[in-house]
C-alpha cells in the first residue's frame, strides 16, 4: 500500500466523507504539529508506471506578503465566511492523462492562544482544544493532470467557522489561535482510492494566519479597506453573479476566476 499521511499520520482526522470506512486505531492530537521543513510525501511505490514532479506556485504571492508583514488575521463567523486572500495556486508537473485530486486542511500552526495588545500579537496562554479538521475538497476533483495545469487551483468557495455544531462541512475554527493551510495533491481517479494513492503535499508559511471574529489590527484593516477603495475605479470586464459573502476585493482580484 503506498504511504499516505491520511492513514499513517497520527495528526490527521480520517476524511469526512470517508466517515463509513473502519475507524483507525487511537484518536487524533488536537495539536497537529508542523515540522520546520515538512518532508516529500510522495508515494513510496510509484507502482503505476506514472512519472510526474507536481510543481505548485502560490498566486497573488505579493497580496499574501502585504498581510503577512502586518499579521494576516482571517475572519470566521458563526454562518461561514471565505478565506481572503483567496487560496489560488498555478501547478505544472503533472501526467497530463492521470486524474489528481486536490484538497486543503487548516492545523494549528502551534500550540498558543493570542491576544493583541500594544498594537501587537502575543501569546496569550495554552491553546485551546481543536475540533477534528475536516478536509476540503476541491470541486473540480478528480480532474486530469491537463485541466489542473491549464486552469490552476481556486479554494475560494474554502469556507471557515467558529461554530462547532456546524453542519455544512465548513472548517471550524478556534478564534485567536494560528493556523497554516495545507495544499494535498492526490493522484487517483477515485476518493474512495485516496489512502492507497500517491500524493504530494504543499504548505506556503506566507499564507499562515490568525483566526478572529474582528479585525484586530489597524494596518489589516486599513490594507483590505485600501484594496476595497482602489477596486471601485476599476471596470472589470468579467460579468459574475454578486455574492454578499464576498468582500467586495474579490470581485476585482479574483473575478475572473470560477
Amino acid at each position: 500500500m503506498a504511504f499516505n499521511p491520511f492513514l499513517s499520520r497520527p495528526d490527521l482526522a480520517l476524511l469526512p466523507f470517508m466517515g463509513h470506512l473502519p475507524a483507525l486505531p487511537g484518536a487524533p492530537g488536537f495539536f497537529p504539529r508542523l515540522p520546520p521543513d515538512l518532508p516529500d510525501m510522495r508515494s513510496r511505490n510509484d507502482d503505476d508506471g506514472v512519472q510526474d514532479d507536481p510543481q505548485v506556485e502560490l498566486d497573488d504571492k505579493e497580496l499574501w506578503n502585504s498581510f503577512n508583514s502586518c499579521g494576516t488575521e482571517m475572519v470566521i463567523t458563526k454562518s461561514g465566511r471565505r478565506i481572503f486572500p483567496a487560496f489560488r495556486v498555478k501547478i505544472s508537473g503533472l501526467d497530463k492523462k492521470s486524474k489528481y485530486i486536490f484538497l486543503m486542511d487548516l492545523v494549528p500552526a502551534d500550540e498558543c492562544r493570542y491576544k493583541f495588545n500594544n498594537s501587537r500579537w502575543m501569546v496569550a496562554g495554552k491553546a485551546d482544544p481543536e475540533m477534528p479538521k475536516r478536509m476540503y475538497i476541491h470541486p473540480d476533483s478528480p480532474a486530469t493532470g491537463e485541466h489542473w495545469m491549464a486552469k490552476g487551483a481556486n479554494f475560494h468557495k474554502l469556507k471557515l467557522t467558529n461554530n462547532i455544531s456546524d453542519k455544512q462541512g465548513y472548517t471550524i475554527l478556534n478564534s485567536m489561535h494560528k493556523y497554516q493551510p495545507r495544499l494535498h495533491i492526490v493522484r487517483c481517479a477515485e476518493i474512495m482510492n485516496l489512502p492507497y494513492s500517491t500524493f504530494r503535499t504543499f504548505v506556503f508559511k506566507e499564507t499562515e494566519f490568525i483566526a478572529v471574529t474582528a479585525y484586530q489590527n489597524e494596518k489589516v484593516c486599513s490594507l483590505d479597506n485600501c484594496l476595497i477603495f482602489s477596486c471601485r475605479f476599476v471596470t472589470s470586464s468579467v460579468t459574475i453573479p454578486f455574492d454578499s459573502q464576498l468582500p467586495l476585493v474579490y470581485f476585482n482580484i479574483f473575478g475572473a476566476f470560477p
